[in-house]
């Protein structure tokens, strides 16, 4: 038999894949389209029945509600707004608040949470036994408990205007909120906040070139140092130049409470302390674990080229220890953000609380206002979810 003829020696002819049901590709198809049509029906099924009671109730479907005027007030607001504004900029002002709580707590948690986590593994044994016992009390006891202690133990009990408490000069705290010098801009003030900025820049650079050149020469370069010396000195020089572009208003004492300033209501307080001790206490944890994982000859080595204690911990353990800690944060800062909507258990007018507590008891449009509301923090979520990847990719260790 020539070669061109039959098979050769040993090779065995290629089988025909399985016809029907026995091929694996169809198999996998039928299943996915069954479990597709399934959810389809499903969400069919409850959309068509809300609609059915809807339409029985005489109850307005979508969203021209928005459009409506609001009519009631809210104590807060970050944006101008008045009982004759729409509940479209309700629904702004509810957002707004629950996004300068979530940013103020996330960036004062991871702070407080690392300074609490590297603390545990202090030498000193008072200092690590005191960090050790904040984590316990503080992730032991629910975060409800934790608003409640502050607002209705701590902050209600304070004494009214009149005999308000004065920590420091011109900053006052009574039982209707803590009130704050208010920064009012003059004429110089774009001058200052480009002299800000180009020093912010500047200061990134810097940073960025000494870690390069401690890469290629193995030389310490004190970047920090001199970009805080940068960040203090470029817009003091403009403040001189520009003249003060901008000066403080403190409060002045009125016939029944204070006027000027800058008032941080107590529900706004105890929601940022709440939220921050509780979530440091959990970043604590995660931040030691993380610490811990980097071998003790890391240690070792460092100690071994004269690097100190905090040089070590900033330079060799903290960059190896990232790695691990940045997943686990990214839960906490989401559940943070998620967690702020407890707000509405004393009375801060966070989203949930303007949105879906006044806005929906109004309209009757729950459909739509707990999409919405829904949609917002899936949106936060996501986008957190997003940044904390794209940072944690960066610190990730490379393979070569």
């Amino acid at each position: 038999m020539s070669m061109g003829q039959g098979h050769s020696k040993g090779a065995r002819p290629r089988s025909a894949a399985p016809l029907g049901w026995n091929n694996p590709r169809v198999r996998s198809f039928v299943y996915q389209a069954s479990v597709l049509i399934a959810v389809i029906s499903v969400v069919w099924f409850f959309a068509a029945t809300a609609q059915e009671n809807l339409e029985r109730l005489n109850i307005s479907s979508g969203f021209g509600f928005l459009d409506n005027t609001a009519g009631f007030g809210i104590i807060q607001t970050l944006v101008p707004y008045s009982e004759q504004s729409s509940y479209g900029r309700a629904f702004i002002v509810g957002l707004l608040n629950t996004l300068v709580v979530a940013v103020i707590g996330i960036v004062l948690a991871t702070l407080l949470g690392f300074l609490i986590g590297v603390l545990r593994l202090s030498n000193n044994w008072l200092i690590a036994k005191l960090a050790a016992a904040y984590v316990e009390i503080m992730r032991n006891i629910p975060l409800l408990l934790h608003l409640f202690f502050w607002y209705f133990a701590v902050l209600r009990p304070l004494p009214g205007p009149a005999d308000s408490l004065n920590p420091l000069p011109g900053v006052l705290l009574n039982n209707r909120g803590l009130i704050l010098p208010a920064p009012i801009f003059d004429a110089g003030i774009i001058a200052f906040l480009v002299a800000f900025a180009v020093a912010l820049i500047g200061g990134v650079f810097l940073v960025r070139w000494s870690r390069k050149r401690q890469r290629d020469t193995g030389q310490l370069f004190p970047a920090w140092r001199v970009f805080a010396a940068l960040i203090v000195f470029l817009p003091g020089l403009t403040w001189l130049v520009a003249g003060a572009p901008f000066h403080l208003d403190f409060a002045v004492e009125g016939a029944f409470d204070y006027t000027g300033g800058m008032r941080l209501l107590p529900e706004f307080v105890a929601l940022v302390l709440g939220l921050t001790l509780y979530t440091a206490a959990f970043i604590g944890e995660i931040v030691r674990a993380g610490i811990q994982s980097v071998g003790r000859g890391q240690r070792e080595a460092a100690a071994s080229l004269g690097l100190k204690e905090g040089t070590t911990l900033r330079l060799v353990v903290i960059p190896q220890a990232l790695r691990l800690i940045i997943p686990p944060l990214t839960s906490q800062i989401l559940n943070l953000t998620k967690n702020s909507s407890l707000a509405v258990a004393i009375a801060y007018p966070d989203l949930v609380a303007v949105f879906s507590g006044t806005v929906l008891n109004q309209t009757g449009q729950a459909i739509e206002v707990i999409t919405i509301t829904m949609a917002v923090y899936l949106t936060l979520s996501l986008l957190t979810s997003l940044a904390m990847n794209w940072y944690n990719a960066r610190v990730a260790l490379q393979e070569r």
